[in-house]
């Protein structure tokens, strides 16, 4: 399966698209700028050049034509890259992954987007695809950091069951995630808001922090083990 990440020359895209394709997703890093997606690529490869990556760099036009596209713009453009994109996203599992935070003087604080969230104004920019809330709490050095598994939890939340089990399938190919369902795509505003209180703790802490629930029996996680990737 194809994976595209929009905004892939950013922190979290990359950082995401080197994860991806490390644990064998063919990726392809996507920008409003072909060359400077492929300059991204480029570094990428040459740092490490013996894993064999399937790592493309393409435009966002022709990066949207893949089976799956992530969003991982800054939160103010991702629902414009997204229509930007509509007619290549028809049909297709949509995962937006950004934040709307501001700093205001040393503390993050969480912005109330158009819709509630992020994803939401995603979703209303190309109706007829299949937009998915995910990844929202991965801090994006451990993310990019390929040589360790991450030990979090990642919270998913759709309108569209599909879309919730294929961003599942995923997540379950990158050791150390646990892909939780977390209901409609109305919950992507509490999601999307608390990474402003991770980020503050990383900031008093001088860590990076990450989610990791109790109480969820791995076996009752209730999403399904097959959708696009396997067909």
């Amino acid at each position: 399966m194809k994976i595209a990440v929009l905004g892939g020359t950013g922190p979290a895209g990359r950082s995401l698209a080197l994860r991806l394709a490390s644990v064998g997703f063919e990726v392809v890093i996507g920008s409003r700028s072909k060359y400077r997606a492929m300059e991204i690529r480029d570094d990428l490869l040459m740092k490490w050049p013996d894993r064999g990556f399937t790592l493309n760099a393409a435009d966002n036009e022709e990066a949207a034509e893949a089976d799956v596209v992530v969003i991982a713009t800054p939160w103010d453009a991702a629902a414009a890259t997204a229509l930007s994109v509509e007619r290549q996203l028809r049909g297709k599992v949509v995962i937006s992954m950004a934040n709307a935070l501001a700093k205001v003087g040393h503390e993050f604080q969480p912005l109330v987007p158009p819709r509630g969230s992020v994803a939401a104004s995603v979703q209303a920019a190309v109706p007829r695809a299949r937009v998915a809330a995910a990844f929202h709490h991965l801090p994006a050095k451990e993310l990019g950091a390929i040589d360790h598994p991450i030990d979090s939890d990642v919270l998913i939340c759709s309108d569209h069951i599909s879309a919730t089990e294929a961003t599942a399938d995923i997540v379950r190919h990158i050791p150390g995630l646990r892909p939780l369902d977390a209901g409609e795509l109305s919950n992507a505003a509490p999601i999307e808001a608390f990474a402003a209180v991770l980020l503050q703790l990383n900031t008093r802490y001088k860590t990076r922090v990450a989610v990791k629930l109790t109480g969820v029996d791995d076996s009752d996680l209730g999403l399904a083990a097959t959708s696009v990737i396997e067909g």
